[in-house]
């Protein structure tokens, strides 16, 4: 076979790698063409270094072009795949820093919350750019594979104003059941059978059997509060379990932001996370996280370099959907997964217009949907406040409409819970000022919103949140790495 796939946020390099040599683990895939597009030259060079020395190794006739000229990448690709952060991490320091100054403290702020819209109304704009050029020049039958955050709004607005064949990818639903396995004493996670549906990162396990066998609420929260490590880091994902009597595929901190009973008091806060690592509810954890990710590999690239002349195993491909649904559309071998697209009645107790991610069955046929699925109501409940958030978000980002946008931010179920509508006026004037640069649809209403923030009266302050944690050094980090592999 030989069809060509472009990646648009190529620079994303460990995440670039992982997807490239997940498609070559399929036999067939040899041949293909990757085109890498990036508004970064400097990363682009280096992740055309890391897949040429994959190539050159493996003795592959796979050929690998980067340009940052997106229109000459996308030229007919039969399959487009994003992973950009528009704003890189200068706009994602804004989207913690602001919102901290109002009391609204967020562990990854890339979904929903004040981060998580903002973050959306960046990349709309950019991703209806993409949208725009795959009509044009990309391949008539071309299929768009959105990995970026926010998942539901890019989404969205992909299908609905971008008119392209989209599908959202998220590895959520997978992580979950590797959890629920483990602490059930499963051998394997492909002993367990699972129905999760709902919304990217509101997902639900409504229906769990292990080897055929049905488990209980009582069986799983038994089984989770025995677990050494889990039983510690999960505290607010064990506690949702009880109460809505399903788990939810979320890790402890992400599901913290989306709801508005956990982090809206800081002393809260402490009580239900966990610091040993970022994505258990520390504070800004995501972007310390990424922080480091990129100083790290901006120092170590030698050795990502050096470990890019290993052999392709393919008894390593990861669980990330990409290229399991290439394999299935091309081969028509049969692949189960969950995907984040326009629910029409795959759910039957969340709107039609809403972005829901259910599971779904990928042939030569394309991706068809396992329909009519009734979520619980609290489950329903949930997922249509954020819904109803994410809605008014791209209708905002779409028109520029900064009244929109203010009103989606309050109507956000830990904003609500934290801040005062005058609050929440002026942290949103704020934040758009702040991102201007990245905020075309907005540049009308800057100069208003400058001038209310020089007037205003209500008082911020410099807050470094109530579980923060400081970006640690190379050194730091080396020394921490030597510390886990004499001890592993």
């Amino acid at each position: 076979m030989s069809f060509k796939i472009a990646i648009i946020g190529a620079g994303s390099v460990g995440f670039t790698k992982k997807l490239f040599t997940d498609i070559l683990c399929v036999p067939e895939f040899k041949d293909i063409e990757f085109a890498l597009t990036d508004v970064s030259e400097h990363n682009l060079a280096m992740i055309k270094a890391i897949l040429d020395r994959i190539v050159e190794a493996n003795r592959l006739p796979t050929r690998v072009t980067a340009t940052t000229n997106r229109r000459e990448a996308l030229e007919g690709a039969r399959y487009i795949i994003s992973c950009v952060r528009v704003g890189g991490l200068e706009a994602y320091a804004d989207d913690i820093r602001i919102p901290l100054k109002y009391g609204i403290d967020q562990c990854v702020g890339d979904t929903i919350c004040a981060g998580g819209i903002l973050y959306g109304q960046r990349n709309i704009p950019v991703i209806l750019d993409f949208c725009r050029d795959i009509r044009e020049v990309a391949d008539t039958n071309a299929k768009f594979l959105n990995y970026a955050n926010p998942m539901a709004m890019n989404t969205w607005a992909a299908i609905e104003y971008g008119k392209v064949d989209t599908v959202g990818l998220c590895h959520g639903v997978q992580h979950g059941a590797e959890q629920i396995a483990e602490v059930l004493g499963a051998k394997s996670p492909k002993e367990l059978d699972y129905v999760c549906s709902g919304i990217n990162h509101q997902t639900w396990f409504i229906e769990l059997r292990l080897n055929g066998r049905p488990i209980s609420k009582d069986e799983l929260v038994d089984a989770f509060e025995a677990h050494p490590v889990y039983s510690k880091q999960e505290k607010l994902r064990i506690d949702v379990l009880k109460r809505f009597g399903v788990y939810s595929t979320e890790s402890n901190g992400h599901l913290s932001e989306y709801l508005p009973w956990y982090r809206k008091r800081p002393e809260e806060i402490t009580r239900w996370i966990d610091m040993s690592d970022w994505i258990h509810g520390e504070t800004g954890g995501y972007l310390r996280y990424s922080t480091e990710t990129r100083n790290w590999f901006e120092t170590e690239y030698p050795q990502f370099l050096e470990a890019a002349s290993k052999p392709i195993d393919p008894a390593n491909r990861s669980n990330e959907h990409a290229s399991h649904i290439l394999e299935a559309l091309e081969t028509n071998r049969v692949y189960r997964g969950h995907f984040n697209v326009k629910n029409d009645g795959v759910i039957t107790n969340l709107p039609q217009d809403a972005i829901i991610e259910s599971p779904g069955f990928v042939d030569r046929f394309g991706i068809n949907m396992a329909a009519g699925i009734t979520l619980p109501e609290a489950c329903a409940a949930t997922c249509m406040a954020s819904i109803n958030v994410q809605r008014m978000s791209v209708h905002a980002a779409i028109a520029g409409d900064i009244d929109l946008l203010k009103l989606a931010v309050l109507h956000d179920p830990l904003v609500g819970a934290v801040s005062t509508p005058e609050e929440v006026w002026q942290m949103v004037d704020e934040m758009v000022v702040a991102q201007s640069q990245w905020l075309p649809q907005y540049a009308h209403a800057v100069p208003a919103a400058k001038e209310r923030l020089s007037k205003s009266k209500v008082k911020t302050r410099e807050w470094a949140g109530a579980a923060r944690r400081s970006v640690r050094s190379i050194e730091e980090l080396r020394a921490e790495k030597a510390a886990l592999k004499q001890a592993g």
